[in-house]
């Protein structure tokens, strides 16, 4: 789904959603704490001799504005500060070594923006809905059916790719940060158990990697928890005969799946089929495939291959 250009630059302002952090440059007039303009960004690690400047500075001022820095802010990337990254690292699910690179730089960004920015915006006031653009990874909140923020999520893997279809909101839980992240919002997906949740994975975010979920950053995971409830309505986009390994999989007993789905739907049109459209191939489904195959000439068998696939128009 095309979202408009103005929304994105709009919640990329408001919140602050910065990938570069420059050397101890403030920020642009646009947005008072945002820290783009700078072309580079300085990787600070723990050495004997302890690295100092403006950008160690900026560091610190960060880190106690986040809750995890208490000393002076002297430029100094003494001891002290090293602990306070190595203890946001691993809060973060970052790896815990102290150096300061271009991912922590973002994500302590990101936070930083977060606490500091606009805290009057407020959620979405009125009726919330989801929409997940797998081919472009992207989670889009609406309100009312406008475009309210979006975020960047992982969706499945060719492998194991994301349900494709209109859902709802199942359940909510808190979760402890671990495989899961911090949130889950449980989806009424018939075939399996997905969801939307957090990850402990967040170099992952923006790619395909998950077992069909739909991964996003455990901070933004957080702030959309309380806009959702059981019942609210999910869409997730995208083509499932082009969104696995093989476009048109062999469909046996006991698969499951979108495109499962999509023949029963056809079966049904054809009247083979009088079961329920719940994307497993079950006995029902099978015989109904067998009486097609039979009737059509093709050789026994309870299978989906090619041949179905155009009979059923697919």
């Amino acid at each position: 789904m095309n979202i408009k250009i103005n929304f994105i630059r709009a919640a990329a302002i408001a919140w602050c959603i910065c990938f570069l952090l420059p050397l101890g440059v403030m920020a642009d007039a646009g947005c008072p704490y945002c820290r783009m303009g700078a072309r580079e960004y300085r990787v600070l690690a723990p050495a004997e001799q302890a690295v100092r400047g403006p950008s160690v500075e900026q560091l610190q001022k960060m880190l106690k504005k986040v809750g995890y820095y208490d000393g002076p802010v002297n430029g100094i990337y003494d001891l002290r500060t090293v602990e306070s990254v190595r203890k946001f690292q691993k809060e973060a699910a970052l790896a815990a070594d102290g150096v300061v690179g271009r991912h922590t730089w973002r994500v302590l960004d990101q936070d930083y923006c977060l606490v500091t920015g606009n805290k009057a915006i407020p959620g979405p006031q009125g009726a919330v809905s989801i929409v997940v653009d797998i081919a472009q990874r992207k989670l889009t909140v609406f309100s009312d059916g406008e475009p309210f923020k979006q975020y960047t999520v992982a969706v499945g893997k060719y492998q194991t790719p994301s349900p494709v279809g209109n859902f709802k909101v199942l359940r909510r839980a808190l979760h402890d940060g671990s495989d899961f992240g911090t949130r889950w919002m449980g989806l009424n997906v018939l075939w399996g158990s997905y969801g939307i949740h957090g990850t402990n994975r967040p170099d992952s975010i923006g790619s395909y990697a998950s077992h069909g979920c739909v991964r996003m950053n455990n901070r933004d995971v957080e702030e959309i928890y309380p806009w959702v409830n059981p019942g609210t309505r999910v869409v997730l986009l995208g083509n499932f005969f082009d969104y696995q390994i093989q476009q048109y999989r062999l469909l046996k007993m006991d698969d499951t799946g979108g495109d499962v789905m999509e023949v029963q739907f056809r079966l049904r049109r054809l009247g083979y089929y009088d079961g329920p459209i719940d994307g497993i191939m079950g006995s029902g489904t099978a015989q109904a495939v067998a009486r097609l195959r039979k009737n059509k000439g093709l050789p026994e068998g309870d299978c989906v291959d090619r041949q179905v696939y155009q009979l059923l128009g697919l």
